[in-house]
């Protein structure tokens, strides 16, 4: 994401535009806008005109609009490739030789006036990478969003892990980056049962040309020569894995591809899954082998606070909460060491409801507090707690209901 200028005052008054260069910075753009805010971008949009004689020519013209944010839609899938590969409906997609589809679509009413359109019309703005993106916010910027942005104007960002979820004759290739699972292409090779009695020539040539499917994949979609790569993650239930990294290693050899071949060796590595679907990723992410390698990226420390959660959650429940109402009151009381809490929760549609987890965020953070904003969260109703003190919810609860109970009785006695 490139800044291209940015006037906010201490009070979080002001606007930034920003130019989106890919499909993370979709997704920061989506994390930023909300409904209220004042967007303004380039947009096409059909205008009619008349002639002299009446008659009406319609085109599309190409033109700045402004609108008040009503609604915010991030969509991405993988566009369908050759050579075996299948699209991959519903799921983000990163950059290739083929590459994915990514959109975000900002619709509101148009607040600024245009010779073309007028004031209070209906638009939707479909923002393009390379386009400059104006954002003012409706309750101002606040901290948490101020922290995406220099979050997503950082230099060096991208990909940190490539890898392919596989299974016999089906392959998946992801990117990872610090706060989206990208997925690139897919490829599908129908693969015989060995025969039962005689001859296995049309499992084995089936088999060959899934190792050479997926080579070919693999080379199209994950940037293996990129520094910022830090692992390339081959991942399977059972013995695929193991016999793909061997092919691929081999048919880098053959191809004298040396720059594979030392990619392969120096971050390949083979993990154990339980299935051979995208979202096993989630156990690539939380094995010895890569927690090692990633230890200093976002989503390791993700996966490392989310595995101490549930330790803790396990062992000592008194210092493990979850659930918005019960994390607020441990908050409170100064009892959090670390706050676990969904994106998501910062889009909500109520701007009070963003601002309740913006003071807790901020809450946390001043009293000493480690904050782990996640991609998704939600197996934990969004929000969760790691406190550095136990604390028993019933106690606290009953505690809360005097201090109210106590209030009502002083405001009773004022009042008579």
């Amino acid at each position: 994401m490139k800044l291209v200028s940015r006037h906010v005052d201490k009070h979080g008054a002001g606007h930034i535009t920003l130019r989106p260069e890919d499909d993370e910075d979709m997704w920061h753009l989506y994390n930023l806008i909300q409904k209220g805010d004042s967007v303004g971008a380039t947009t096409i949009r059909r205008v009619q005109k008349t002639s002299n004689t009446g008659s009406i020519d319609s085109q599309r013209v190409r033109l700045n609009l402004t609108v008040e944010v009503n609604k915010v839609e991030f969509s991405s899938y993988a566009a369908p490739t050759s050579g075996g590969d299948t699209s991959a409906s519903g799921e983000a997609s990163g950059p290739s030789a083929n590459p994915a589809t990514t959109s975000l679509h900002i619709s509101g009413r148009v607040t600024v006036e245009n010779p073309h359109v007028k004031l209070g019309a209906f638009h939707t703005l479909d923002i393009e990478t390379d386009r400059n993106v104006r954002i003012e916010k409706a309750d101002g910027w606040d901290s948490i969003a101020l922290n995406r942005v220099e979050e997503a104007i950082l230099p060096g960002r991208g990909a940190e892990v490539g890898a392919v979820v596989c299974g016999e004759g089906t392959a998946a290739f992801c990117l990872l980056s610090e706060h989206m699972t990208l997925v690139a292409g897919r490829i599908s090779v129908s693969i015989p049962r060995k025969a039962a009695a005689s001859g296995t020539s049309q499992h084995e040539k089936a088999l060959t040309k899934f190792y050479g499917t997926l080579f070919d994949g693999f080379v199209r979609h994950i940037p293996f020569a990129n520094v910022g790569l830090k692992a390339i993650v081959i991942a399977s239930p059972g013995w695929v894995k193991d016999a793909v990294f061997d092919y691929m290693l081999q048919e880098a050899g053959r191809r004298g591809d040396k720059t594979l071949q030392k990619a392969l060796k120096e971050k390949g590595v083979k993990v154990h899954t339980s299935s051979p679907h995208v979202h096993s990723l989630v156990e690539v992410l939380q094995s010895p082998q890569i927690v090692s390698q990633l230890k200093e990226t976002k989503f390791a420390r993700e996966g490392i606070a989310l595995d101490k959660f549930h330790k803790m959650l396990s062992s000592d429940e008194l210092r493990a909460w979850y659930g918005p109402d019960h994390v607020v009151l441990a908050a409170d009381r100064g009892a959090i060491g670390t706050l676990l809490i969904s994106d998501e929760l910062f889009r909500a549609s109520d701007p009070e409801t963003r601002k309740k987890y913006v003071a807790l965020v901020e809450a946390v953070q001043q009293k000493g507090g480690e904050v782990v904003i996640f991609s998704k969260l939600n197996q934990l109703t969004g929000i969760a707690a790691i406190l550095t003190f136990p604390l028993d919810i019933e106690v606290v609860e009953a505690e809360e209901r005097e201090v109210e109970e106590e209030r009502k009785r002083a405001e009773d006695e004022e009042g008579t």
